[in-house]
């Protein structure tokens, strides 16, 4: 991550660019660096993803505000990223509008290319710490099994368009121009349906709900886009669309994640703290950790089983399991309890601990300012 360049820099924005800046900006770089323009151009291929990754980050208002804080180092395993080229195309296809080389390609579905589908996966938290094989259900357009995707009736074939011969395009003559236009009979297909399948109506596809099994990797974090490929809608040509799962991580009971590091608060009485105990701490997976507290500890303090938190999902290795001391003060005594608690407090007016003797000093010296 530290060779990776600025993300404000790699747009030309500043850091209090607006929105609809940072979105142009990226606009006019996706153009200039398209592949399309610059056909095996290596060079040209990079930095159009480089700015896609940056635009993926700014325009999402929680991932820029972890980046401006934290920088590169702040986007571990939450950046969805992408796999290639076309994954681009369908991830920032509202950027770029409809019409056009660049209308078709960012669409998702350009070139005969099926659209891609969108889902929300919820996982348990265990299971975004250790990845799991989730099998979703998604419903998409595929071949109709009636006419087997020819959108005719059964016996029945597509004829050939009679306004432009079956070419797709029709010329129109403007001036001394002759412009060629998309059939607007058959849409460019070159055919039209006489007889219609029933079943579909003549489109040729029809809905049907499947079931996907979708790899999450362990360590995925909450908000990560993954993309299947060739699992969305089937285009014209069969080239199917992908299908991209938006994760979202569900609350545990005990821990709470921050980034590859898992936290939980234990509760433990005056005496433990103040004589220093031994505990066993749960861990994820259903472990157990035996934990010494030391002497002294204060509420809120944080103690550290390494290697034992999230794994990291773009490296190697995991995180630590943190423990939060909490210093639980009980709301019912028994007599006994009190009274001992009693004498505690007698012995503390005689000997001041060296933290409340400085607090009490400080008490006096403000009231001696007040009364001068």
């Amino acid at each position: 991550m530290a060779d990776k360049r600025d993300f404000y820099e790699v747009l030309g924005v500043r850091k209090d660019s607006s929105e609809s800046e940072v979105k142009s900006s990226y606009r006019k770089l996706a153009m200039r660096y398209h592949p399309d323009r610059n056909p095996g151009d290596a060079e040209a291929e990079e930095k159009f993803k480089e700015a896609a990754e940056a635009y993926e980050v700014l325009s999402d208002p929680e991932k820029r505000a972890r980046y401006d804080q934290y920088g590169h180092e702040g986007l571990r395993g939450n950046s969805g990223g992408f796999h290639d080229i076309s994954d681009i195309f369908s991830a920032f296809g509202d950027v770029f509008g409809g019409g056009g080389i660049f209308g078709d390609l960012f669409g998702g579905g350009g070139g005969g290319r099926g659209a891609s589908l969108r889902l929300e996966v919820a996982i348990e938290f265990e299971e975004a710490v250790f990845g799991i094989e989730k099998t979703v259900e998604i419903t998409r357009h595929e071949p109709c099994d009636t006419c087997e995707g020819t959108g005719c009736k059964p016996g029945t074939r597509p004829r050939k368009c009679s306004t432009c011969g079956g070419a797709g395009r029709v010329r129109q003559v403007q001036a001394i121009f002759q412009i060629q236009t998309t059939c607007p009979a058959c849409q460019g297909s070159g055919e039209y349906i006489k007889d219609p399948c029933l079943r579909c109506d003549g489109a040729g596809l029809s809905p049907k709900r499947r079931k996907i099994e979708v790899g999450i990797p362990a360590g995925i974090e909450d908000g990560t886009r993954l993309r299947v490929s060739g699992q969305g809608e089937v285009g014209a040509n069969g080239r199917a669309g992908d299908l991209y799962c938006f994760i979202s991580v569900r609350e545990h009971s005990l821990f709470q994640r921050h980034g590859d590091h898992v936290l939980i608060d234990v509760p433990i009485s005056y005496p433990q703290a103040a004589l220093g105990t031994d505990l066993e701490v749960p861990g994820l997976g259903g472990k157990t950790h035996q934990l010494e507290v030391p002497k002294g500890s204060q509420s809120g303090d944080i103690l550290q089983i390494r290697g034992e938190g999230v794994p990291r999902m773009n490296s190697y290795g995991r995180g630590d399991h943190l423990v939060r001391i909490i210093i639980e003060v009980p709301k019912k005594l028994t007599p006994e309890q009190e009274e001992l608690l009693r004498q505690l407090a007698e012995i503390e007016e005689t000997n001041v601990a060296p933290e409340r003797k400085s607090f009490l000093d400080k008490v006096k010296e403000y009231f001696a300012l007040e009364e001068s």
